[in-house]
């Protein structure tokens, strides 16, 4: 009996670690649904920000192509302002402004190259955030199916824990019945004896109160 009481109490406090676990499961899967609507708001936010940029370079490019429409503005006036010169030599004039024009171009050219870069990698971006997204998304997809088959498993043991339960209360039960059993038949012949007792004492006392009688008379 000692031992059955014990092996209950050991039970019950398996049955409450296994509740801990399973508060502790559920937890943890609120954090990850916390970590995924974090993660499904951070593309947005990643693409407000690409958007800011694309804007910002594509003002760049605004203001440099006006800086340019600028220069060439300057150089045809001083071209025009400038006293005509005799006929023979208009041609330096037009090799001055290659001349000048040629190192502003190469300046510039180095600079358009790089804002195309720029605008390569920032049009690359959000794909390779969302392909980091997405593999994110398929990792936390495995956690969740691992953590629903781990409180598949709890709740497979809790159905065995409460079999294993049932199983003992139903021994308990049985070993009650095998001692009602093999007490009734002690109780039976107890209760015999007592009868025959009661029996003999009343023959024995009725026996003697008769004889007494008789002797008197």
């Amino acid at each position: 009996m000692l031992l059955l009481l014990l092996l209950l109490l050991l039970l019950l406090l398996l049955l409450l670690l296994l509740l801990l676990l399973l508060l502790l499961l559920l937890l943890l899967l609120l954090l990850l649904l916390l970590l995924l609507l974090l993660l499904l708001l951070l593309p947005l936010l990643l693409l407000l920000l690409l958007l800011l940029l694309l804007l910002l370079l594509l003002l760049l490019l605004l203001l440099l192509l006006l800086l340019l429409l600028l220069l060439l503005l300057v150089l045809l006036l001083l071209v025009l302002l400038l006293p005509p010169p005799p006929p023979p030599p208009p041609p330096p004039h037009l090799l001055l402004l290659l001349l000048l024009l040629l190192p502003l171009l190469l300046l510039l050219l180095p600079l358009l190259l790089l804002l195309l870069l720029l605008l390569l990698l920032l049009l690359l971006l959000p794909l390779l955030l969302l392909l980091l997204l997405l593999l994110l998304l398929l990792l936390l997809l495995l956690l969740l199916i691992l953590l629903l088959l781990l409180l598949l498993l709890l709740l497979l043991l809790l159905l065995l824990l409460l079999l294993l339960l049932l199983l003992l209360l139903l021994q308990l039960l049985l070993l009650l019945l095998l001692l009602l059993l093999l007490l009734l038949p002690l109780l039976l012949l107890l209760l015999l004896l007592l009868l025959l007792l009661l029996l003999l004492l009343l023959l024995h006392h009725h026996h003697h109160h008769h004889h007494h009688h008789h002797h008197s008379h």
